[in-house]
């Protein structure tokens, strides 16, 4: 799942070498972690986050598939002020 959201995502920004996805178990959950450049954000959200919404649905579409849970955050880091 993890390698379908860097190839999904990669294709939808323009920054993609800076594209991470990380994942983290939680209470028998895989959250993908989504980091990439703050410029990318709304691409990857989309208009009234359509694009978000789709590329949770299909990762949650893909995991049930294999019997498990997953998640998407995007997270933005902020820069040290």
């Amino acid at each position: 799942m993890q390698t379908f959201l860097e190839i999904a995502v990669k294709g939808l920004v323009d920054h993609p070498e800076e594209v991470t996805v990380t994942p983290v178990e939680h209470q028998g959950t895989t959250i993908y972690e989504l980091r990439m450049n703050p410029e990318d954000v709304g691409k990857v959200i989309g208009r009234q986050g359509k694009t978000i919404h789709t590329l949770r649905s299909l990762l949650q579409a893909g995991s049930a598939k294999k019997g498990l849970r997953c998640s998407l955050e995007i997270i933005e880091d902020r820069p040290a002020s």
